[in-house]
């Protein structure tokens, strides 16, 4: 492939995407108490579908996953109809968008479940920083373990929030099973410590994630489900000894599934858990012959370089999207990124448009 690769058009799962560019998941915190997307969320969206595929910020699947301040939902309908602005206002693009599915599992607090602790794999908790609550940062506290029966039920919450997602526009679904959220906690021997099917060996902790996969695809179609996982990473207190293994064997049974997408997060810029060398997109290519996304620090010449080597299909770009709105253009036309920005109001509940929308385009600054 020569350069300009990012560019070319691509076809997955009956789509076609203009560019091998992709808006990556991000939370944002936007959508207020009741999780409901609302216009401002449609205007973000909208900004950046210059992008050949959007990923939407993480969003929970029942009340049980919260542990983020005002990130949106998919258990109700009301929040179903809210995404519906987001997703008609994109379609408006013609870009197609994918709504990020998620539980936070032990990377949440009692003071989002009514005093109650958070759920997890195992009473295994997250070690240093804090999490954000309505109260406040907090410390993190020890999660309570699931127990073995009430597993099918976040199995079904994940089905619901497809039905919900495909009813709301999307075209598609992410499974998130990356940065130390449930399916990653699941995943890793670090953090599942179970005895029953859930637990032990590769096969068992892959069991909840193949599970969720199975359900979105029965509730939607397998090629309209995406998975995205962070075989390096650190975030949430996360890395486990044998992550190799883990993340291979989690790569091949993937492999296996017709999906829309496999999302990984491969890059380092995210914390890296330094226990080995880090698996690399290509080795992933190894396993994985689908629609493969690479994520995490690329540029503009590291993303068109891994698409020209055959190591990925499409990359995603995450924090360079969020102060440059229109980054597709900026690469295309060879115009500078706009590296300064205020990062602390990019996550916050209370700042509504305030490093949200209020990012100019490259033709509107100059």
């Amino acid at each position: 492939m020569t350069e300009k690769q990012l560019f070319a058009p691509f076809e997955m799962s009956g789509l076609t995407l203009k560019n091998r560019i992709v808006l990556a998941p991000m939370t944002r915190a936007r959508a207020g108490a009741g999780r409901v997307p609302n216009d401002l969320m449609a205007e973000y969206y909208v900004q950046r579908a210059g992008a050949g595929l959007l990923i939407t910020e993480a969003t929970v699947v029942s009340e049980q996953g919260i542990g983020w301040a005002d990130s949106p939902g998919t258990y109700t309908e009301a929040q179903a109809e809210g995404w519906k602005l987001v997703t008609d206002a994109v379609h408006a693009t013609g870009t197609p968008i994918f709504l990020q599915l998620w539980h936070c599992g032990r990377a949440s607090h009692s003071a989002f479940h009514g005093g109650q602790p958070a759920v997890a794999p195992s009473a295994v908790k997250i070690e240093g920083d804090h999490v954000h609550t309505p109260e406040g940062p907090k410390p993190y506290e020890t999660p309570r373990a699931l127990e073995t029966e009430e597993i099918p039920a976040i199995v079904a919450d994940f089905a619901r929030a497809t039905e919900l997602a495909r009813a709301a526009g999307f075209d598609g679904v992410e499974v998130h099973a990356a940065n130390g959220y449930l399916l990653n906690q699941f995943l890793e021997s670090k953090t599942n410590r179970r005895t029953d099917r859930y637990g032990g060996n590769l096969e068992n902790r892959y069991r909840l994630l193949g599970e969720v996969v199975e359900a979105a695809g029965n509730a939607w179609a397998p090629n309209r489900v995406g998975v995205r996982l962070s075989p390096n990473g650190s975030f949430n207190d996360m890395g486990s000894p044998d992550y190799r293994e883990t993340f291979t064997y989690s790569a091949k049974r993937l492999q296996a599934l017709d999906l829309a997408y496999l999302h990984v997060v491969d890059g380092l810029a995210f914390g890296f858990h330094e226990l080995g060398e880090p698996i690399t997109l290509d080795e992933i290519r190894g396993l994985y012959s689908g629609t493969l996304i690479g994520s995490c620090g690329y540029t503009h010449e590291t993303a068109e370089a891994a698409i020209g080597r055959g190591a990925a299909d499409l990359i995603a770009f995450c924090r360079p999207f969020i102060n440059n709105p229109d980054l597709p253009a900026r690469f295309a036309n060879g115009w500078p990124l706009d590296e300064d920005a205020d990062m602390s109001t990019w996550y916050s509940s209370g700042n509504g448009a305030k490093g949200y929308t209020d990012f100019p385009a490259y033709d509107d600054r100059a």
